[in-house]
Order: structure tokens, then sequence, then C-alpha cells
């Protein structure tokens, strides 16, 4: 075989095994309406942990086939770089090519082990705009008013692909209808059946946990609304089980803190052109992770940063909180991004080691997040400029985290780091808030450790700077470390003492052991001011009973599927009336 031949070849082979990775995602994907028709929830949450092994799977792959077909020229850098130059040449008029070098990047970095970046042998982040692939539009279904909205409805609900009976289509028809119009009225754009012209939705269903979902916009004689219709499916048949149509609501369905939807896209980057248009303020990155493109939204996260670190001058500093025990944790105050590294050595009261955290951060990548688990993305060997480390921050990441840690040149290398959003710690905010947003944020706290155990997730530790406050005003849980599975604890009470100088110990007089979890004891943790403490025992005493998470345990090993909705449904008012 001819040098060029040669070349040609691998590069050949890195198509195909990109082709293979996609051809595999897509056939996982494609299993989701089949899945909720069925309502098998079981089966659906085993394709989400299939679906995100993927990608690890078929780079490791090709790199073992790469260094075969290679030999001996396996890090001759000068090949490799005319490989990519080839590679690059096949992939004129490729759908969604940014994803396609960025598989390749994936490759190169395994094989060489590259720290930062290296132009000769990859595609630069940097470089990849992955909207320039957008030639055209997202393909959309356009419903025209004709001058009754009701029929409009009727005809985008009749048309869904899913082969699942409805429980009452007329009513589903109305509920819809009548949202709308509501919204219409209140937001003063006038009457729906004058002020719509038309509804158009990307032809996919989106499926993420046991809902699917219809994406689209309204369009009215002025302007868009985004439009989010969740359909449930129940033994008894479909319905509609919520109409979104503000833009904050839609949001919270596509955030970084719920499992990646499910929906078959031929083109991914136009699709991520449609959602920008009703979800402007949505980082770019999140919208390709939340459609299960994890890869790419990491590389387009990287891609922001660089940019983002060339037109500013702020420096990393600690960021906002409490000191953290197992993690260092910085930022820079002009992003909203918050890098997590783990200490080479954690304080005798942390019962873990470094291999455990690992696999607490791997779980929850896996795990069904429920809205209440920030989605971190996992760095190797991520280069950043020396320069813009504050000093204390430098000094302490030179003295806790050497192993991992170093300086090369003018940058800062991280053998191993996690970025996520940032978001302002609970214990934080409920000093800074006004005393109404303060409760409400107390309130929600106890709906998220309820919502955790809903999915079989026990925080661990309930300390408030564990958890923190999103822009929506939601608490979610970002420290991992002692979380675990509520089925892998031993819910107790405490025992009643047998005399005072046993009550009066600092210590436990009796024995724990480490799964043994006593919630009547959280109420330590609750750093609330008095009403808010108030608030919360009204709303959520049951926590601190060893009966509720006996009862939620019994009820998840039955095989029950528990929901946590990232919207209240229809059905569902605040005030609790069941009102279809």
């Amino acid at each position: 075989m001819t040098a060029e031949a040669f070349i040609d070849d691998c590069a050949r082979r890195i198509t195909i095994a990109f082709e293979g990775y996609n051809a595999a995602f897509r056939e996982i994907t494609r299993r989701a309406p089949a899945r909720f028709e069925n309502c098998d929830w079981s089966a659906s949450q085993r394709d989400i942990g299939e679906r995100i092994e993927l990608y690890d799977r078929w780079v490791n792959r090709t790199v073992s086939d790469l260094r075969l077909a290679l030999g001996e020229s396996a890090q001759d850098r000068q090949l490799w770089s005319q490989i990519r130059d080839r590679f690059s040449n096949r992939l004129v008029g490729t759908v969604d090519a940014a994803f396609v070098r960025t598989f390749f990047s994936s490759v190169s970095r395994r094989l060489f082990g590259t720290r930062g970046v290296d132009i000769d042998l990859e595609f630069a982040a940097v470089e990849l705009d992955p909207l320039a692939d957008a030639e055209q539009a997202a393909e959309l279904q356009h419903y025209v008013n004709r001058g009754d909205l009701s029929l409009l409805i009727e005809d985008l609900l009749g048309e869904l692909p899913l082969r699942r009976r409805w429980i009452d289509f007329e009513r589903s028809v109305k509920h819809t209808t009548s949202d709308i119009t509501e919204v219409l009225r209140n937001g003063g754009f006038g009457e729906a059946d004058q002020c719509v012209r038309q509804i158009e939705v990307l032809r996919p269903l989106f499926f993420q946990s046991t809902r699917a979902y219809l994406v689209g916009r309204i369009q009215l004689a002025e302007g868009y609304l985004p439009l989010l219709i969740a359909l449930q499916n129940t033994e008894r048949g479909m319905l509609v089980d919520a109409v979104m149509l503000h833009e904050s609501d839609v949001s919270i369905v596509f955030g970084f803190t719920r499992t990646y939807f499910h929906v078959d896209l031929e083109r991914v980057v136009e699709t991520v052109v449609f959602l920008r248009k009703i979800l402007p303020r949505k980082p770019l990155a999140e919208l390709f992770t939340v459609l299960g493109r994890a890869k790419q939204g990491k590389t387009e996260r990287y891609r922001a940063l660089m940019s983002h670190l060339s037109r500013s001058d702020d420096q990393f500093v600690h960021a906002p909180g409490e000191r953290g025990l197992v993690m260092v944790c910085f930022t820079l105050p002009s992003l909203d991004l918050v890098f997590k590294i783990i200490r080479d050595q954690f304080p005798p009261v942390k019962n873990v080691a470094r291999q455990d955290v690992l696999d607490k951060y791997n779980f929850v990548f896996q795990h069904d997040r429920a809205g209440r688990l920030v989605d971190a993305q996992e760095f190797k060997r991520l280069r950043l400029p020396l320069d813009r480390f504050a000093p204390a921050l430098l000094e302490e990441l030179q003295s806790e985290t050497a192993a991992t840690v170093h300086i090369e040149g003018q940058d800062l290398i991280f053998d191993h780091i996690y970025i996520e959003r940032r978001i302002t710690p609970l214990n934080l905010y409920l000093r800074e808030a006004p005393a109404d947003l303060a409760e409400k944020a107390a309130l929600d706290y106890g709906q998220a450790i309820r919502d955790l155990a809903l999915s079989n997730i026990f925080a661990g530790d309930l300390l408030l700077k564990n958890f923190g406050v999103t822009r929506h005003g939601r608490v979610i849980f970002y420290d991992y470390d002692e979380l675990c599975r509520v089925t892998d604890c031993r819910f107790r009470e405490v025992p009643v003492a047998d005399n005072d100088e046993d009550d009066m110990r600092a210590e436990a007089w009796f024995y724990v052991a480490d799964n043994d979890v006593f919630p009547e004891t959280f109420v330590k943790f609750l750093a609330f001011d008095d009403l808010q403490r108030a608030a919360f025992m009204r709303a959520h005493g049951d926590l601190l009973t060893a009966d509720f998470w006996r009862s939620i345990q019994q009820r998840t090993k039955a095989g029950e599927v528990l929901e946590v909705l990232p919207y209240q449904p229809r059905r569902i008012r605040a005030a609790g009336s069941i009102v279809s």
C-alpha cells in the first residue's frame, strides 16, 4: 500500500467508526417511541445508560484499531497530521461535520495523550463552530389558524406519530386550547382565534423519562411564543399533561439538571438553531448536551470558555461559599461556570477515597437527575493560562491538588477537572434574599430532597452549603461525595437511651453501621431562621421520619415508577385540586 493509500485508509477508518457510533446512537434513540407507547420505563432507563456509554466505547475501539493498523507509526506526528488533513477533506458536505471533527479529536487526544490542544494533531475546538453547518432550517410541521384555534389544536394533536389511543381526545384539545387562550389574553396579545397566525413544531417528538414532548412555537400577529406540550401515557391511554408557553418553564424542561432527551434527528444543528429561538438565554453547549450529544456539548463549552478568556481580563478566584473538604472550587467572576478539582487528600471526617468520588460523579452522569442534580462535565488535561489565577487560589491548587494540577510554561494543566454551571450556594442565598424568596427556597430545599428520594437518591450530606439556587429559583444539589442510593441505606429511628448518661454522650452510645441513616437527626442541618424552619416543617416534616424513607425504599424495590416532573401537570393545581 502506498503512503497516500495508507493515509486515506486511516482517515476512512475513523469516518466509518463515527458512522458506526452515530448509527448505534440513533438506533437506541429510535426505541423511545415504543418505550413510551408501552409504558416500558425500566427499559427506557437502560437505554439512557447504554447510549451515554456509546461514545467512549467507539472512541476506544477506534484507537485500538488504529494502533494495530499504524504499528510503530502510531506516534508519528507528521503522519497523523496528514491523516487529519485527509480526514477533513472527506467531510465536505457532511451532515453535522463539527460532530465528526470532535470525534476525530477525541481519538487523537486519546492516542497521543494530548495536554491542552495540539492543532497539528486535532481540530481546535475554538475553530469548531457547530452552527456553521446549519445550511437549512429545521424540519417543521406548520399548522395555520383559519379562525378557530381549537380546530388547529385538533389537527396538531391528531397527527402525533404515536400508536396509542387517547383517554379523552376532546378534553386534551380543550385543555390545550384554553391554556393557550388564557396566556394570550392575560399577556395582552388579544383573543387567540384572531392573534394566532400559525403553530410550527419540530417533526420528531422529544422523549424524556416518562413523558413525550411536542416542541414548537406559536406565531402571533407580532412575534412568537414558545410552545411545549407534555404528553403522558397511562394504562388507560394518552393525554395532554401540561402546556408550557413561557420561556422560563420551557427552559427548566431543557435544563442542565435533567436527563438528556431521546429524539431522533437527522441533522442536530438545525434543531439547535430552532431551540435557540425559543430559548435565547440557554447556552449553546447545554442545548447540544440535553439532546444527548454530550461530547459536542463539552466541545462547545470549551470553545465558549476559550473565547471568553480571550475577551476578558479578570482572574480565576475561589468560588463563593464555604471551603469544600473534598473539592477545590473556583470560578471566573465574569463567567457563570464553576471548576472543581478533587483534593489530593481528604480529612478523616470524610470517609471516602478519590475513586469513590469519581464513581459518584459517573453515577450521577448516567442516573435520572430529576431536575435536582447538576450535570458536571468531566475534562482531562485541560490547559488554562497561569496568569489568570489569583495568587491565593494558585497557592491552594499547588498545595492541595499537586497530584493532578501542574505548571507547564505559561499554563496550568489540569489532569482531571469538572466544569458545571455556577449557581448561588443556598446558605448564602438565604442570608441575602428577601424574606419571601428565602422562605420559598427553604421549601424548595425540602422538595429537592424529596425529588431526589423519588429518583432513588439520598444526598448524604444535607448541609445547606451543598445545595444551590438557580436563576429560576430552583434548589439543586451539587456535592456528590456522600451521595448514594436510597435502597442502599438502612433508615432507623434513634434508639431511646436507657439512662441520662448515655443520652448526654457526644458520640452515639449504640452501634451505627456505615449505611445507617437517622432521619430525625436531619434537623441539625437545617440552618434556617424561625420562619423558614416553621415553613419547612409544615411542608416537609415527614422527611425527618424513617417511615418516609422506608416507604420510598419499598416502592422503589417493588418496581413502582416514582415520577419527578419538570413542570406542574395541568390536572394538578397549586391548591391540590384535581381538574382532569
